[in-house]
């Protein structure tokens, strides 16, 4: 998501905003504005996100695969994997990630650009966002990630996902969560069970031993790191992103101890 701080008139250029779509949705109303060349992305009225950078969206995957790669290598210096691809024949060799939130489409692009992941899950609980991806204008953005054979997109609550996820499988090799503006600002108040004790027990228990956790956030938050050591994850950091405009983005990683 691109910075809540940087009001929505300044989340592109001064042009004015033109809307494409509004859509109900089940979560509440979903609204596509274009904004010059830009896009953007208001939920309930909330501004979440533009196409204006994307860096930081990148980053969460790219360096949750860096850290993977660090803190994962076994004694032949190979990157630490799942047995998904033991446990399913034929499926990609490497790492598996599941991006929380589809949002305009930079996590996903960045995934499918990478050949290192094995296989690739989205998630995201908005009908509208899917098909502003699928067959409108954000398709741009994600068209060669939805068409690699390595990406699942799944219609889904992330929360509920991961919850499912924690009791009876897959397991990820990395979470890369960026559904809210943070975990102290959620878009919707059943969000913050995701970042509640045993929402992140739920995210340790997805990950395969050794897996890391990265999410995303507008601002950093101490509250959340310590919540991520009592929840038993290991190798707690923020790093910030600097961005375009405005104050840095952050991403908390953390890591489930192999």
């Amino acid at each position: 998501m691109s910075n809540p701080a940087i009001p929505a008139s300044r989340s592109a250029a001064a042009e004015q905003p033109v809307t494409i779509e509004r859509r109900s949705g089940p979560y509440g109303e979903v609204v596509l504005r274009q904004r010059g060349t830009h896009f953007e992305i208001i939920a309930n009225g909330c501004f979440l996100m533009d196409t204006s950078d994307g860096r930081s969206e990148r980053l969460l995957v790219r360096a949750a695969l860096d850290e993977l790669s660090q803190g994962g290598r076994d004694r032949s210096g190979r990157s630490g994997t799942s047995s998904d691809s033991a446990e399913h024949p034929g499926r990609p060799a490497g790492p598996r990630l599941l991006i929380g939130g589809l949002g305009v489409g930079f996590s996903s692009a960045e995934a499918a650009a990478e050949p290192r992941w094995g296989r690739v899950t989205v998630v995201e609980r908005e009908p509208a966002i899917l098909d502003w991806h699928r067959s409108g204008p954000l398709s741009a953005i994600s068209g060669p990630a939805l068409a690699d054979p390595r990406t699942e997109l799944v219609e889904a609550d992330l929360v509920a996902y991961v919850r499912r996820c924690a009791e009876s499988g897959p397991r990820f090799d990395a979470l890369c969560l960026d559904i809210d503006n943070g975990p102290e600002w959620t878009v919707t108040d059943d969000n913050s069970t995701l970042y509640s004790p045993a929402g992140l027990a739920a995210c340790r228990a997805a990950l395969a031993p050794g897996g890391v956790l990265a999410v995303w956030s507008a601002q950093p938050s101490p509250a959340f790191e310590g919540s991520l050591r009592n929840a038993g994850f290991c190798r707690v950091r923020t790093d910030e992103i600097p961005v375009a405009r405005g104050v840095p983005d952050v991403v908390h990683f953390a890591a489930r101890p192999a």
